[in-house]
């Protein structure tokens, strides 16, 4: 699988500008996703570090399972409200930054992981800042939610709204039967990491696991995930009112929301 071109720099830093718009409108992942991975680790009471960790959608189920966790936020505004979310489990420290600039400092942990965050860093360094991070047998866990919306007409409606204005890859631009039973079907834009974790060579026990749930989102709510995308954050505000505005009346005429499946997709491996 060819390495996709890496993601603008830009677009990784226009989250913090709607920080708390992000944490009321994006959704979590799988419930049984903590604990897999935990059991997969055998992380014991070793740390585990998340790259990327936003204002706390994937740190909160580790952090509720006891699990001692070292955040890593880029943008300072979606630390501050990580920071809020996570007051109450001291064995979370946050620390701001960007994941190419952290230094382990002779440290060794149990997991790394990243919760749609993968992809923006830098993809020719990525592998060996995780690898000097963990510990021999120490695992890392990548996973993202992507979405398919389950009522084709509402699919072909919205499409014609991207297509007017000039979006691609919008949360709901797949079908949810687009999707079939293998991790990572959706990675046409983002590589699914398995193949450049083979190249790699210094990871072994390579899985793959898929949850799939079902999302209805009301206009409101929908609305407020999709100004919280980089995709639409990178618009000019004029053109971003337009085409929120577009796809709400979309969606008010197709019963007033979206039917949608998330998918939570992972990926497992260890350093050998």
């Amino acid at each position: 699988m060819a390495e996709q071109p890496r993601l603008d720099m830009a677009r990784s830093q226009v989250f913090g500008e709607v920080a708390e718009l992000y944490d009321a409108a994006r959704p979590g992942y799988a419930d049984a996703l903590a604990e897999e991975v935990l059991a997969y680790a055998e992380l014991g009471d070793r740390t585990a570090v998340e790259i990327g960790a936003g204002t706390g959608k994937a740190t909160l189920p580790f952090a509720a399972l006891g699990t001692p966790l070292l955040c890593i936020e880029p943008d300072v505004r979606m630390a501050e409200v990580l920071r809020r979310n996570t007051a109450g489990f001291p064995r979370v420290r946050v620390q701001t930054g960007r994941f190419e600039d952290w230094q382990p400092d002779g440290r060794r942990f149990g997991l790394v992981y990243a919760a749609t965050s993968w992809h923006w860093v830098a993809p020719e360094r990525r592998w060996d800042l995780v690898h000097d991070a963990l510990a021999p047998g120490g695992a890392v866990a990548l996973f993202w939610n992507p979405h398919g919306t389950r009522d084709p007409r509402l699919l072909a409606a919205l499409a014609e709204v991207d297509r007017r204005h000039g979006l691609r890859q919008t949360p709901h631009s797949a079908s949810a039967s687009d999707y079939g039973q293998t991790p990572g079907d959706w990675a046409d834009v983002l590589e699914w990491p398995e193949e450049q974790c083979r190249r790699d060579g210094r990871f072994t026990d390579l899985r793959a696991v898929r949850y799939r749930q079902e999302r209805y989102y009301d206009t409101e709510r929908y609305l407020g995930l999709l100004a919280s995308v980089s995709a639409y954050r990178v618009l000019p505000p004029e053109r971003l009112e337009r085409t929120l505005a577009d796809t709400a009346e979309v969606l008010d005429a197709h019963g007033g929301g979206i039917a949608m499946d998330q998918l939570t997709d992972l990926f497992l491996a260890r350093v050998r």
